[in-house]
């Protein structure tokens, strides 16, 4: 399959959509490189540099970029980057737009003796052309003399002309849209409604149209069908609600979208998630320039695995979220229905009394002062309502506690059966949801299964090699240190993996410890806490946050090193103690329901039933540095980091502030690393102090 070189109408549409959240941000310069790319550096305030680019050649694309992946600054610039220059040195980038539903990227930059807007056009043969307030090109990288348009310094720059916008058209003109044409369904989305194949294609899925249906025997349930699927991209790209997928084809990159597409799915194509559709285009088109330059018989280069895991995980924790909601919605919406029947006269006279007044002419607003007169009086009818809507034609009646609206012009049983027939609704919805659930899991199963599918054959090759290449490395003494890193879902919080590989982690602050609580405690998890006030909630986890939870015969060790992380990050520390009591519980003993006329603070927890107590616990860490694998900063009990890493540190309570401590274990570390860069990237001060107790501490000399 031949690889995406051009951005789609979709595309760009949610690319304006994550663009427009740099708005504000300061242009330093611009480059231009070659006859057809240009780099923007700005500085945003939130988000530090941002650098933007812009091809509109045989690749025609648009967006941020790692700044570490941006070429070097060419040469002596050209004159129009010098222009660009001129114009936008210290601007303001305003924001960015799509020009209808065309490939055109409208972006706007302001500064107090000008204001400039770049036309990037991401068609035909592309092109770039820089507007003056007056919307006249001041310059373009290609003129363009048409009987249609004119591209041309000096002239008022002319966009294509309008096509239909398939994210704004009504029902009644996609309907006649539709049925002006004389082929097939996919053929008429594709051309008349503009949207491309591959996504007429992905519509016609989403409707359950079948694609290749004759325009004339296609009526108003297919047309329904598909307006609805299109309504809902509408939705989607407008509010920012992406998925991103990079699709791979035997490892090579071939596509880019901002939400998972079931026609890739059903090529059979690999996939990998991203948190943004910005970071996906990126890694897509460097991905795509390294692999046109590759030799044919270059090495594979390995899938970002756990990025994809870490994603579908994501994803699957927001479904449960969503049929969590379904439920409850649900559930109160057949509470509303049963209290009208359980309340049935009082809701009754309320709907006469309103509908009598109504037919006799009384305002909306007489209604409701009239009832609020009633209320006062202590006329039961009157006091239940707690609202009136005039445009809705509703009004609210509070039953045990609970605001139902009902519709004047109906009565009490149609008004139940609309409730019921809105749970009913929402139940459907749930059903989608868990089937979702279970597609999204099962996406993940196959994400796990290709990664040690490509970990088995990594495995074979190393075996081929010679005994001589794969000899332990020195790696204090290695002058350059190859840097492997990957972003998890815990790392937020404190963490650490025991000897025996579980994960433990502890909040950093009351906030935290409800987060792990009430989203990451799972059933056959164990937590563990001290007598001391202050400390972090400390779980070990059985399994990950999203696999099916398992019941597992925690090591002794697993649940010692646990302990001791608990006692070593709590006040303990900070008072400078060098021991402390910690209790292990499981999770059906942690609960936030307090005792009758009980208070509980964020952050705490009721604990019941009998507690196994861990007595005289040393307040220790170590924190090291790993470099086989992954390369990073670790921190926890010296058991369990000590064989982990390359060199490490042991520290106790003390007398220096965590910051002092940090920089002390920095320079320690590199008295001992050859590749200074290496530990400049991977161990500074901030990364090491994280993994630090609060409070002080000594360092223990060997």
């Amino acid at each position: 399959m031949d690889p995406k070189r051009e951005l789609t109408s979709v595309d760009l549409a949610a690319l304006v959509t994550e663009l427009n959240r740099y708005e504000g941000a300061k242009v330093d310069k611009a480059y231009r490189y070659g006859d057809d790319l240009l780099r923007f550096r700005m500085r945003d305030f939130d988000r530090g540099r941002v650098e933007l680019l812009l091809e509109v050649g045989e690749v025609k694309r648009a967006h941020v970029a790692d700044p570490e992946r941006v070429p070097d600054a060419p040469g002596r610039p050209p004159n129009f980057a010098m222009m660009l220059r001129n114009r936008l040195s210290g601007a303001d980038f305003a924001g960015a737009e799509q020009f209808e539903f065309d490939r055109i990227l409208v972006l706007d930059f302001e500064r107090d003796d000008e204001n400039t807007r770049i036309v990037v056009e991401l068609f035909g043969q592309g092109n770039v052309a820089v507007l003056d307030e007056t919307g006249e090109v001041v310059q373009s990288l290609e003129t363009v003399r048409l009987k249609s348009r004119t591209v041309a310094p000096g002239s008022q720059y002319e966009f294509p002309a309008s096509r239909l916008n398939p994210l704004t058209v009504g029902y009644e003109a996609f309907k006649r849209s539709m049925d002006d044409s004389d082929t097939d369904v996919v053929r008429t989305l594709a051309t008349q409604l503009n949207l491309g194949g591959l996504y007429a294609e992905e519509l016609c899925t989403r409707a359950g149209v079948e694609k290749t249906t004759p325009i004339e025997e296609a009526g108003d349930e297919e047309y329904r069908a598909i307006h609805d699927a299109i309504e809902e991209l509408r939705t989607r790209l407008r509010a920012g609600d992406f998925d991103p997928r990079v699709y791979l084809d035997d490892g090579a990159v071939v596509d880019v979208t901002p939400f998972p597409l079931e026609e890739r799915e059903r090529e059979g194509l690999d996939s990998e998630a991203y948190d943004s559709f910005n970071d996906a285009l990126d890694r897509y088109f460097y991905r795509l320039e390294l692999e046109d330059d590759e030799p044919e018989d270059a090495g594979r280069q390995r899938p970002d695995f756990e990025a994809e895991i870490e994603k579908k995980q994501r994803i699957i924790d927001q479904q449960q979220g969503a049929i969590e909601d379904f439920e409850a919605q649900a559930e109160a919406e057949r509470r509303r229905a049963e209290l009208l029947y359980a309340n049935y006269d009082l809701v009754d006279e309320v709907l006469s009394t309103v509908r009598d007044a109504r037919e006799e002419g009384v305002g909306w607003d007489e209604i409701r002062e009239t009832l609020a007169q009633g209320a006062e009086r202590g006329i039961p009818e009157a006091e239940a309502v707690v609202d009136v809507d005039g445009a809705e034609g509703t009004v609210t009646i509070e039953l045990d506690d609970t605001e139902v609206a009902v519709e004047v012009d109906t009565g009490v049983e149609k008004n139940a059966d609309r409730l019921y027939t809105e749970a009913k609704r929402i139940e459907e919805k749930k059903e989608g949801a868990l089937a979702a659930i279970e597609d999204t899991r099962e996406e993940l199963a196959a994400v796990k299964r290709r990664r040690e599918e490509w970990e088995e054959d990594d495995a074979e090759e190393a075996d081929d090699e010679e005994p001589d290449e794969r000899e332990e490395r020195d790696w204090l003494a290695m002058e350059s240190i190859p840097i492997r890193q990957s972003d998890h879902w815990y790392e937020r919080f404190r963490w650490f993996r025991t000897s025996d590989g579980f994960l433990v982690i502890g909040g950093r602050n009351a906030d935290q410890n409800e987060e792990i609580v009430t989203k990451y405690l799972d059933q056959h998890d164990l937590f563990f806490h001290t007598q001391a006030h202050g400390g972090p909630v400390t779980i070990v986890k059985a399994t990950g946050p999203s696999e099916p939870s398992e019941a597992v015969d925690f090591p002794e060790r697993t649940k010692e090193e646990a302990a001791q992380f608990a006692v070593s990050y709590s006040s303990i520390w900070k008072e400078g103690r060098y021991a402390g009591e910690a209790y292990m519980v499981t999770p059906d003993q942690v609960s936030k329901t307090p005792e009758s006329g009980e208070y509980i603070e964020k952050g705490s927890f009721v604990i019941r039933g009998d507690r196994t107590y861990f007595r005289d616990v040393e307040a220790e860490v170590a924190v090291g540095i790993q470099c086989e694998g992954e390369t990073r900063v670790l921190g926890g009990p010296p058991s369990a980091i000590e064989d982990r890493v390359e060199t490490s540190v042991r520290l106790q309570p003390g007398r220096y502030a965590q910051n002092d401590a940090a920089k002390m274990l920095y320079r320690k570390f590199k008295e001992r690393f050859a590749d200074q860069s290496f530990l400049r990237k991977v161990a500074t001060a901030d990364r090491i102090q994280e993994f630090l107790p609060p409070g002080g501490s000594e360092i223990v000399e060997d």
